[in-house]
This record gives C-alpha cells, structure tokens and sequence, in this order.
C-alpha cells in the first residue's frame, strides 16, 4: 500500500510505524527539523526521546551542499514523486553513520515532508566514503550521461544548475557546434575540453566543460562523465578588462588601441570596397582655460558632452574616438570623402561651439580640426594620423575655430621644425648659445651704468642667429629652461668679470614663464651666484607682467625669495599685458621697463606712456625705456623723469668684448 496512504496520522497508523524494525524518521526540509521518527529511527539518531529528536536545529551544522541537496529533493517531490535510495553519512551527536537511504515525499497539513526509510547500514573504506562526500559538497558540476546522452547521473551542484528537467547532454550547450567539438574529441582522443556557454537554471552561462569516456558501473554500457566549472565571472571580468584597454573610461568612445582594434577594419573594409577614407583630428581650443578655471570636475563634464554631441553628428560610415586629452578622432569613407570631410567638420565645428551650461556659468570653447585623406589604396594609419594632427595644428595657426585638409607643404614645415629642434637640442649641448649684452645708459649722466643680457645662436654654419628664430621653438619643445639657464649663468659670470676690472654695471636677464614658476628657481638663481661670485644687488631678473598674474601666493613665494637673495626685480615690456596695476604694491619690485612700442608712437599717442611715467615716480620705481632711437624721444622721458634706457639710439646688442671696447 502507498505510504501516503498508510500514515494518515491516525493512532493505529502510527502504531503500525512504531511496529516496524526498521529505522524510519520523516524530514521537515523547510524547519531543518525531524517531524516525526519511530523507536528505531530515534536510535539512529541517538535521541532519548521524540521530543528531544524535534528540538533539535538541524541547520546549525548542515552544510550549504546538502541543504541546497535538501531543496533538490523537495523540488522532486512536487514535481515528479520522485522515490530513491542513496547511500547518506548522518552525524547523529557528532558520530558519522553510514546508511542506505530510501527517499519519498509525504505530504503533512498541505506540506511537502520528506519521509525516510533506513534500509541497512553500511560499511565502507575511508576513501570511498570521503569521495561519496566529496561529490556531495563541491561546487564542480558532476554529470554522468549514458550513450544516448541521457542523465544517469548528477551531483547536487549540477542538478541546482539543470535549466530544464530531463535535460540531455546535447541540449546542455547554447551552440550546437561546442557539443559537437566535444563529442568529436572525446570519440578521437577518449577526452576533451572546451571553454562553452551553456544552458543553466540561471540562464546562460559560462563553463569550461571536461569530458571523459568510461562505463556504467551499474549497467557496464559506455558512459560519458562530464566535469563543468563556472568561469562566467571570469569572462566578464576579461571583458571588461578588453573593453577598458581598448575604450576611454571617461566617455566610453574607444582609444589608441580601440582605434586599432575596432576602428582600423572599419577603414580598411572601405577600402576594399572602393570607397574613400580620411580621418579628422579635433582638438578643443582652450580647453586647458575650463579646467582652470572650473576644476577637472567640469573639464570631464564638458568632455563628455562634447563627446555626446560629436558622436549625434556622426552617420553610418563615420566613427569617433578619443586620443587623449581634449583630443578626438573622427574616421569617415565616402564615394568623395573631401566634399564629406568639409561638411561634417563645419557642423563639428558649430555644434561644439555652442556654449553649455557649467557650474551656473555658460561655457563656450571651439575647436581646431584637421583632416588628412588616404592616397591610393593602401592605408597607412601611422601616417594619417600624423598628418591629420599637422592639419590640425595648421589650423589652430590659422586662428582657433578652423578646418585645415593636409598637404604636403606642411610636413616639410614639421620636418624642418623637427630638423631646428634637434639642431638647437645640439646648440645647447655644445655651448654655441651665448650672452649679448645691450647698454643701459643713465639718461642724467649719459653714462653706461648697466647691460640687458640678450640670447644669441652662434649657429657653425648659419652663423649668428637672432632670438626670434629659436625662442617659440624653445618654448613649445621645453628647452627654453634650459636656454635660459645657460644666459643667467653667462650673465652672472660677465657681471663678476666687469666688477674685476673696476666695472660697477648692473646685468638683467629676461625669465621666461616657465622659469619663473619652476619652484626651484631660488635655489639655482643661489647656485648661480656662488659658482659666479656675481654681486646680488648687480643682477636684475626681467619677468612680464602676465607672468604676475594668477598665482598669487606662489609667485609672492618665489619674488620674496629672490630678494631674499638680494637681487633686483623688473617688469619687462609693461603695459602690454593686462596691465593691472594693483600688482605693483602688492609684490617687492624694483624696475619697470617701458616697452618699445610706446616709445615709438610717442608723437602720436603718449599718453599712455605719460601715465607709465607718472605711476613710476608716485610708486618710487626705477623707469628704464625700452627700444629709444632719437633724440626727441630721450628728451621726453628725460622731461618726465625716467632714469635710463636702452636702444639703438645708444647701441644695439654686443658680444661682451664689443661691449667692453663700446665702453672705453
């Protein structure tokens, strides 16, 4: 007779149970409790009493493997009234007992109970048991499948994974192509293995599956035994690490390599196809201004939205990506590519310049576009890229806001830019920059009391070379730092070799930006004067009056160290920058020197140098005009009280043996 028939809870029932000699306990899978358990059932368990076996927490030492197992039953039950018999290891009081176990489900109060049926205990070797438990407790899935590829067998980690119930070998694998390479291995070599997705109660996911041919020890017909470890978590962490390597994590467009990767088969598939392809190089003009400004925070805000408006720009062919920086890369193939270059860069170039809204403020910044086309049908990324960055930067000369194709002329511009590069690197390495000194000439007395020190090339075979051929190159390749470290040390040493010969002339020397915010200035400009033995109150540094601007507490920092040190202060070309005059209380100056472009229009506009004038004398500075050519101009600023100057008027830049004959 059914069990379920047989235990109706009656009393008579339950004394038909109490009757049986073999041990029988009904399991209440949700509560992890025994329900109920006959005399023989009590003494497998080692309880005094029912009540005793009842209270009992099961859950506190059960592992998460046989819960999950538990569960598993359970399901069966419901689904299937499943019955089966499987060897099971109790720990009744902590003990290992080993028994033959015959599995039911029986349904208690609208419950699904499982009722337990110990058929006879056994007794095995300690490997085989711990094998038994093995296969119980790891998470590696564990299928036998028979020749028809039917489930002879699984442990409990791969029946929770079964996605559908009765589910075979070959409906285990999402492509039907990775059971077949497995099959195929395992009927060439006896086994295989293979990284696959496949089919799971979770959905799909990722396994590297291991196979391996062998028998039934039930039936003795072949089987196959199938071994599968999750490694779905592994394959997303190696996408994402794909992703990151070949995309910029700020706007998700790719990068360097995702050019490479992802873009680069885009071109070359045009190609192929007879179609043109150009690449556009697009740079954001001033972007360095938000950034300072607002903070990263809203320069990454701003990039992202650039990239947002640049990507809705684009059409089928057309693909973007970000170099770096404030810099972007658009790649296009058309029937005529120009024509199709020109017409999304001026939309590029409107639809970036509309300003946005940044921390309550509206932001506007253009763009700087270059474009280099592919000649001929082999693609040289390399060279287009170059190309386009050299448009790109032809474009920024042409004003900002612009859209510049490539054209040869402007790589034999770089290529002879590269060339005096390398040439001054050479210049600096072999001493061939060196130090002209122009006088500096007391108006009162009409004598020369100080010298300019102004850098020349003495270049081996263009000879002597002016400032204006060699300081932009030095400033945009960041050698003038060194160039004018170079001249101060020239300087110092002809101040100290004057003063030996019974000289007492003042030396200034002209800073460039980025010497002057270098924090280690102080300390060379001290080096400079130990190593030379120049007198400190005889050396003058010259800075433009933007350099004063924007770094408040440094550049206070650096200006009191120098005068520390005690060397003089002037403001070189004054009145051609912002021309804030709040700067010249507030910081330790000595010198203003009148730039050459007010002295030259003093008979048609001097009023702007009067107020120079006058602002000198009020605030005490020393007044030293810049650029004098005539003797109507040194008697104005003789009238107004300015101290010196220095011009053709008096002498152009000398070498310092040509300074020294110009002085006796």
């Amino acid at each position: 007779m059914p069990i379920r028939s047989v235990l109706s809870w009656q009393g008579g029932d339950l004394e038909l149970l109490e009757a049986l000699s073999l041990p029988v306990w009904i399991f209440d899978i949700d509560h992890k409790r025994v329900f109920w358990a006959n005399e023989a059932g009590l003494q497998v368990w080692g309880a005094a009493s029912l009540l005793e076996l009842q209270a009992r927490d099961m859950s506190q030492d059960m592992s998460v493997s046989v819960a999950q197992r538990l569960a598993q039953y359970q399901q069966d039950f419901e689904r299937e009234g499943a019955c089966f018999v499987e060897s099971w290891t109790l720990y009744p009081n902590g003990r290992p007992s080993v028994l033959k176990v015959k599995f039911r489900g029986i349904r208690v109060n609208g419950r699904m109970l499982m009722f337990c049926e110990a058929q006879n205990s056994l007794s095995a070797d300690p490997a085989s048991l711990r094998s038994t438990e093995a296969l119980l407790h790891t998470s590696v899935l564990i299928t036998l499948y028979d020749g028809n590829g039917g489930a002879l067998y699984r442990n409990p980690a791969s029946r929770e994974q079964v996605a559908v119930a009765g589910e075979g070998w070959r409906q285990h694998f999402v492509h039907d192509s990775d059971w077949q390479q497995l099959r195929q291995g395992v009927a060439a070599c006896g086994e295989s293995r293979l990284l696959a997705r496949v089919n799971t109660r979770e959905g799909m996911r990722w396994h590297e599956v291991s196979a391996r041919a062998c028998r039934d020890a039930v039936t003795g017909q072949d089987a196959l035994l199938v071994s599968e470890v999750d490694i779905t978590d592994l394959k997303h962490a190696e996408a994402r690490a794909s992703f990151l390597a070949n995309h910029d994590v700020l706007t998700g467009l790719p990068n360097r390599n995702g050019i490479r990767s992802e873009l680069l088969p885009h071109l070359q598939q045009a190609l192929r196809n007879g179609r043109q392809v150009a690449l556009m190089f697009i740079d954001l003009d001033r972007f360095k201004n938000v950034n300072d400004s607002l903070g990263h925070a809203c320069g990454d805000e701003l990039l992202i939205r650039m990239a947002g408006r640049l990507v809705g720009l684009l059409g089928h062919d057309e693909r973007a990506a970000r170099l770096g920086g404030d810099e972007f890369l658009v790649m296009l193939s058309a029937p005529q590519v120009m024509e199709r270059a020109e017409a999304l860069g001026r939309r590029i170039l409107q639809a970036l310049a509309v300003p946005m809204r940044l921390e309550g403020m509206d932001v506007g910044v253009s763009a700087s576009i270059g474009v280099s086309v592919c000649e001929g049908r082999t693609l040289d990324l390399e060279q287009m890229m170059r190309h386009a960055d050299l448009a790109m930067y032809a474009a920024k000369d042409a004003g900002r806001n612009n859209l510049m194709f490539f054209t040869p002329a402007l790589e034999a511009r770089s290529q002879a830019q590269l060339a005096l590069e390398n040439d001054i690197r050479r210049g600096l390495e072999h001493g061939e920059f060196i130090a002209y000194f122009q006088p500096r000439v007391d108006i009162a007395s009409g004598q020369v009391v100080g010298a300019e020190a102004l850098a020349r090339w003495r270049h081996p075979l263009r000879g002597l070379l002016m400032p204006d051929s060699f300081i932009p190159i030095c400033e945009d390749c960041g050698m003038v730092m060194e160039l004018g470290r170079q001249i101060l040390v020239q300087a110092a040493r002809q101040q100290r070799l004057w003063r030996d010969r019974g000289l007492d002339l003042l030396v200034s020397v002209n800073l460039s930006a980025s010497q002057f915010v270098d924090p280690g200035l102080p300390g060379l400009v001290e080096q400079i004067l130990a190593d030379s033995g120049c007198q400190p109150d005889k050396l003058e540094l010259e800075i433009t009056e933007s350099v004063l601007l924007g770094h408040d507490e440094q550049t206070m920092h650096t200006l009191q160290a120098l005068r520390a040190l005690g060397l003089r202060i002037a403001v070189d070309d004054f009145g051609t920058g912002y021309s804030n005059l709040a700067y010249l209380q507030r910081y330790p100056l000595t010198s203003l020197k009148i730039d050459r472009s007010f002295i030259a229009d003093l008979d048609d506009k001097p009023a702007i140098t009067e107020l120079i004038t006058t602002l000198c004398r009020m605030m005490g500075l020393n007044m030293v005009a810049e650029g004098v050519e005539t003797e109507a101009q040194l008697a104005w600023l003789a009238e107004r009280g300015c101290q010196e100057y220095q011009g053709y008027l008096c002498s152009p830049a000398l070498s310092a043996q040509e300074f020294l004959q110009r002085l006796f």
